[in-house]
């Protein structure tokens, strides 16, 4: 075998393994990453805090959907968007004293919300946001969430950001995660150099678990988006700018409910994300399916 073909073997196995992996349900494929962050996280970390919140989180969102869809619908619908809902709760939520009751009724809110909450058939929230925004509003002092719990483990962030970014370019929203995460790093630290602060300790936070939750499966949620490259490239600036600003008004010393000062993010995409698929639905010339 001659060294041009070697080398083009390599190549055509790699093309023939994408293309295969593009026929993919690209639901499935974000199932298997969050699958993938659950098992990381406890194997190394121990981060479920107790086997019962998953099997809650994920009871309660399963059977809610499947009930008001059936109900909604008169079918019951591929659950595994509840699937993911219930996962990132069971990640996401650390309540006080071991209370399960906050993945029951995260679990029924995120799933309800999709149902109630809608505009021409479509869904402005994206479930695990809502959920997580309502609750925190609701009990700040009862519930927190994910921070620091995954630790500084390279090998384990590395795993997760290196599958997470294979499958958002799949799933074709690379751009929305990649624009967050520049907007993140270039505004953070104008605001730590503006505040006469470090700057590596504020930007940090974005190669940690919770906004690796964040970049992959809420900012980029196919159901939420707006439609088109460039106004999803704009909305990810403007969920980053809103962040920063919540950031900067915590740091002056502003009056914000607890909620919203220890999840910025959170808040900023609860904001601007519905606001802005709002507007791209009513320009739309027909409405939209979910």
């Amino acid at each position: 075998m001659s060294e041009a073909t070697a080398s083009v073997a390599p190549q055509n196995a790699v093309v023939r393994t994408w293309q295969r992996a593009s026929k993919i349900d690209p639901r499935y494929l974000i199932a298997f990453l969050i699958t993938l962050v659950l098992v990381a996280g406890q194997l190394r970390y121990h981060l479920l805090g107790g086997y019962d919140r998953l099997v809650i989180a994920l009871g309660v969102c399963m059977a809610t959907e499947a009930l008001l869809s059936w109900f909604d619908r008169g079918k019951v619908v591929n659950l595994l968007s509840a699937y993911i809902s219930g996962i990132s709760l069971t990640l996401l939520i650390k309540p006080q004293g071991g209370a399960l009751w906050p993945f029951v009724i995260g679990g029924f809110i995120a799933i309800a919300s999709k149902y109630v909450l809608r505009y021409r058939e479509n869904h402005l929230w994206n479930p695990t946001n809502f959920a997580i925004a309502a609750l925190l509003l609701a009990a700040p002092d009862r519930i927190s969430v994910l921070s620091h719990q995954f630790g500084n483990d390279v090998t384990t962030n590395l795993v997760i950001w290196i599958f997470g970014l294979i499958i958002a370019a799949r799933v074709g929203v690379l751009h929305i995660t990649l624009t967050y995460v520049i907007s993140f790093l270039l505004l953070n630290t104008a605001r730590a150099t503006l505040l006469g602060q470090p700057v590596v300790p504020e930007i940090a936070p974005i190669t940690g678990p919770m906004y690796q939750l964040f970049v992959f499966f809420m900012i980029t949620d196919p159901r939420t988006v707006v439609r088109g490259r460039r106004k999803q490239i704009v909305v990810a600036v403007l969920i980053a700018v809103a962040e920063t600003l919540i950031r900067f008004a915590a740091d002056e010393g502003w009056s914000l409910p607890i909620g919203v000062t220890a999840a910025p993010a959170f808040y900023a995409l609860a904001t601007i994300g519905p606001i802005a698929k709002l507007l791209d639905l009513r320009r739309a010339k027909r409405p939209a399916t979910t």
